[in-house]
């Protein structure tokens, strides 16, 4: 018997039945309709045991992938979990379940297993979101193709149509006097994609204005990322004042949050303002929040990133070995505009295909 063929053992999920079955439905969703996994092709789920939400996730792809290999990574070698991803075929499926952020010292995983054509499903950083925040994650795994594409493209559309943008909230008002780079999109429909998969949780829809000095304004920002990877909560939102495209100050600032401003202007002379995120997963608000900003930053509404980081649209003057820092805020937001159309409203988002 092969070290992969071995039984696995039954793992307590440290979780409600109800939460470990509803993870199974959810799974199945974004096998069957996210990834198109299907019996013709291989999987491999690589997972740790260390925290309840890492065992709950694992027991539910064991029901929803009964013959697939898989891997505690914290039993095995490096080599030899290194040479099992090697035997997969493309199109065949890898799923990472990591407490924490597996490390094969240099093989960034996610990466090369995109180079040997498979699908990948990876959930990180799991041990952030203890005791309810383990079934906020589980609910946000729900994939609802009608909404996710129907509405993400619909955003998208409007995004790349967009003359300009606005976002307002708490009183406050930024606004984007230019068109917008071509929106992307996370919302679980790989098919115009080379790679199938990514990081989940999903549901974002992103771009940044074309011209980013034409950004002005102020935005609250409600929760922003600390410098331990956190979501951070200020008591009272921090207001940002923003000209030409750079944070000139920062109103009601608490100490984390100028420790952030400090650093960034510390290595990169200024605070850049460039992601603009529309978030679109409706597990996430801004009262109903899970510690890990990676997972957090779905939540259904808008994000910022400071800093002069974003290797996604390459700008003149942005050189990527001067830009370190890429740190996603949270805007207070009652209303969004692109162009002339409200496109957000009452926590969520209002336009379709």
């Amino acid at each position: 018997m092969s070290l992969l063929a071995q039984p696995v053992p039954e793992l307590s999920p440290d979780l409600p039945a109800h939460a470990v079955d509803e993870a199974e439905k959810h799974l199945r969703d974004v096998l069957n309709i996210a990834i198109e996994h299907g019996p013709s092709h291989a999987a491999l789920v690589v997972y740790d045991s260390r925290t309840g939400l890492s065992r709950a996730l694992t027991e539910a792809y064991r029901r929803n992938l009964p013959g697939a290999d898989f891997i505690d990574f914290d039993s095995m070698a490096p080599d030899d979990v290194l040479a099992a991803f090697k035997r997969m075929a493309p199109k065949d499926l890898v799923v990472l379940v990591q407490s924490t952020n597996f490390r094969l010292e240099a093989f960034r995983i996610r990466v090369e297993l995109f180079k040997l054509g498979l699908k990948v499903i990876e959930h990180v950083h799991l041990s952030r979101m203890p005791g309810a925040q383990s079934e906020h994650y589980i609910e946000a795994l729900s994939y609802d193709p009608a909404y996710f594409r129907g509405v993400g493209k619909a955003l998208k559309a409007r995004i790349d149509a967009a003359p300009s943008g606005r976002v307002c909230g708490g009183g406050e008002e930024l606004v984007f006097a230019s068109p917008f780079e071509p929106a992307k999109l996370n919302v679980g429909d790989y098919s115009e994609m080379n790679n199938v998969g990514g990081q989940f949780p999903i549901g974002e829809v992103f771009t940044e204005a074309l011209d980013l000095e034409a950004v002005n304004g102020r935005v609250q920002v409600h929760v922003f990322g600390d410098t331990s990877y956190h979501t951070n909560r200020p008591e009272k939102p921090v207001t940002l004042v923003i000209e030409r495209g750079r944070v000139v100050d920062a109103i009601d600032a608490t100490p984390e949050f100028q420790q952030v401003l400090d650093i960034i202007r510390r290595d990169e002379g200024e605070v850049w303002v460039r992601e603009l995120g529309l978030g679109m997963n409706r597990a996430f608000t801004r009262e109903r929040r899970v510690d890990d900003i990676g997972t957090y930053e779905r939540m259904c509404g808008i994000h910022l990133s400071l800093g002069a980081k974003h290797g996604v649209y390459p700008k003149p003057g942005f050189k990527r070995k001067d830009a370190r820092y890429h740190i996603d805020v949270f805007a207070v937001t009652d209303a969004v505009y692109l162009g002339d159309e409200r496109v957000y409203e009452n926590g969520a988002w209002t336009v379709t295909d």
